[in-house]
């Protein structure tokens, strides 16, 4: 089991490899700049080379998050023009420190437009994006939380924009489990047909990162409140124990997004390890 957590790059890219390694992770996720921003990032190449080489040399495997403001179904044309740069952005700083990816959620129902509409901008946004795109690392599409029926809640859904995009082996998926819970698509007894649906859909062919969250709403609410995985969650051990026990899932990273205010991630970390390790 590939178990880690985000990490701040305060201390640079290599600076957050070696706090993984430090505290025992096979793996972490990291914003690749500024998380409330789609500003450019001149990034210190010497340094994002280092992280790669030590992450190769460890086995640790990174992956990378979009900043909060990335939208794949932007406002309009200058929206649209700087989500697309910064995500080329990020891509570039991902591909650098040899990382997976870059975690990105999937768009939103816009009012302005129908559903369908919805869901090709989207597409068209990721078709530049990619268009542009001749690296490794991947856009790696995030299942969102909501109400049962909001955009972006089924694996059909994710599949199927992969699908219908110019250059699906660019895209991969991430799937987070909060965000699962919160609108249902796994209630925590339903694994078992979550895993059926998904192989047939090809999704789990493609999923290349779980975000490890329990959820501090029940089922079904609609509700993105992240809890620790072992208290103050709806999703119980059992119902993780399901999930972990998956061999589909051998050999993905599991990054937890947990509060570390009320759980300190290195004891978090430890306590999967002595549970599912």
């Amino acid at each position: 089991m590939r178990f880690g957590c985000h990490l701040s790059i305060g201390d640079g890219y290599l600076g957050a490899a070696k706090k993984a390694f430090q505290m025992g992770m096979a793996a972490f996720q990291y914003f690749p700049k500024n998380p409330r921003s789609l500003s450019i990032k001149e990034f210190n190449k010497d340094d994002t080379a280092l992280c790669k080489a030590f992450c190769k040399e460890t086995g640790i495997t990174s992956v990378s998050h979009s900043p909060y403001p990335t939208n794949l179904t932007p406002h309009n044309m200058k929206q649209r023009e700087q989500v697309i740069r910064s995500l080329l952005n990020d891509l570039e700083i991902a591909e650098s420190c040899g990382s997976i990816g870059v975690v990105v959620h999937f768009g939103k129902h816009l009012p302005n437009k129908t559903l369908i509409e919805s869901y090709q901008l989207m597409i068209e946004v990721l078709n530049d994006v990619l268009f542009e795109w001749n690296g490794q690392a991947k856009i790696l599409l995030e299942n969102k939380a909501g109400v049962p029926g909001t955009i972006g809640t089924t694996l059909e859904e994710l599949v199927q924009i992969r699908k219908l995009c110019d250059q699906p082996e660019k895209i991969g998926f991430c799937l987070d489990t909060c965000h699962a819970f919160s609108c249902g698509l796994w209630d925590g007894d339903n694994w078992l047909k979550v895993l059926r649906r998904g192989t047939d859909l090809g999704y789990f062919d493609e999923l290349e990162v779980i975000h490890l969250n329990n959820s501090k709403y029940p089922t079904r609410e609609g509700k993105d409140r992240h809890a620790p995985i072992f208290q103050n969650g709806y999703i119980n051990v059992d119902q993780f124990d399901q999930l972990m026990k998956t061999p589909k899932l051998n050999g993905i990273p599991f990054i937890l997004e947990t509060p570390k205010e009320e759980v300190p991630h290195e004891k978090e970390i430890r306590l999967l390890k002595e549970k599912w390790g």
